[in-house]
């Protein structure tokens, strides 16, 4: 827990201040989120989202944006959620479905989803702590061992394509996303960074192609409950990790989304899977968003695995 006077510590951070003042005037049910984080994480979260917020949203009309969508894609998952503690199930839909409703719709996508998710980042303790468990094993791992290049596997805003660029100043990525609204929003993250000279998005179904990339480091965070068939996923990613390369794979558990079809309910459903696939578990971790608020209602949890 961090120490110190947040008022005080919150001034110094310009962008910051100004997304905590709309939070504070126009959604005042949200206006403890960013005390709250700066009280759990302290200063290293809040360097982070100050520069997040300062490349990704420089001007006010461009940060009120993104808070209205952070807000407006919180609020659906709220809702959901609710729904989900009472039926226990996640509604009944079809990828194809879900593509069209989402991935498909640029305007949603740019306007409410890719921003919402971007913010959660930070904004959810849950999503902030993976990112660090990432950033502590596998992004070292990956320093440590040289590693030259890497795949992201659903890059979805690209926020883990750009903690990976930014921490090895010569690597190079490709990422894959079946939507035209991830490439353009990942890689212009990226390029706000100014790393678009190492990186590229593709728009590409990698379990409906052929197509045969390989590569020694792995990444794929939050794809595999958006799909009617995780395990065909898997063994496509199996095949792109080269022999003795290293994997990062995450998936959401008991979350309640809008493009959410595959129930998990354990992380061990999601270890049993990888290793099914032929991957084996190095280390994982597993955080919940919230401690339950009744015995028959899980709380929605992220489970990270490293694997080879």
């Amino acid at each position: 827990m961090y120490k110190g006077g947040e008022t005080d510590n919150l001034a110094a951070y310009q962008q910051l201040t100004k997304l905590n003042r709309l939070f504070l005037e126009k959604y005042p049910f949200m206006g403890s989120a960013i005390k709250s984080g700066f009280a759990a994480f302290g200063r290293t979260w809040a360097d982070e989202f100050e520069e997040l917020l300062t490349v990704m949203f420089p001007s006010e009309k461009e940060l009120a944006a993104a808070a209205d969508g952070y807000v407006r894609f919180a609020l659906d998952v709220t809702r959901r959620q609710s729904r989900f503690d009472d039926d226990g199930c996640y509604p009944q839909k079809s990828f194809d479905k879900v593509a069209q409703e989402v991935y498909l719709n640029d305007n949603y996508m740019q306007s409410h989803y890719l921003p919402g998710l971007l913010l959660s980042h930070l904004l959810w303790p849950h999503h902030y702590r993976q990112s660090r468990f990432f950033i502590a094993t596998f992004l070292r791992d990956m320093e440590t061992m040289g590693a030259r290049s890497f795949i992201d596997a659903g890059v979805g805003t690209g926020f883990l394509s750009r903690l990976t660029l930014q921490a090895i100043p010569e690597i190079t990525g490709i990422g894959f996303d079946i939507s035209p609204s991830s490439k353009k929003f990942s890689e212009h993250q990226v390029a706000s960074f100014n790393m678009s000279h190492r990186y590229e998005v593709r728009v590409l179904d990698l379990c409906s192609t052929a197509t045969k990339v390989e590569s020694d480091w792995l990444i794929s965070a939050e794809v595999l409950e958006h799909l009617e068939d995780p395990m065909l996923f898997l063994y496509k990613l199996r095949g792109i990790l080269c022999s003795g390369g290293k994997g990062f794979i995450t998936a959401a558990i008991n979350a309640a989304e809008i493009d959410h079809i595959h129930l998990y309910r354990h992380p061990g459903e999601v270890k049993e899977q990888l290793q099914q696939a032929g991957f084996t578990v190095e280390q994982y971790q597993s955080i919940p968003a919230y401690k339950p608020r009744k015995a028959d209602a899980p709380p929605p949890e992220v489970v990270a695995f490293i694997v080879t």
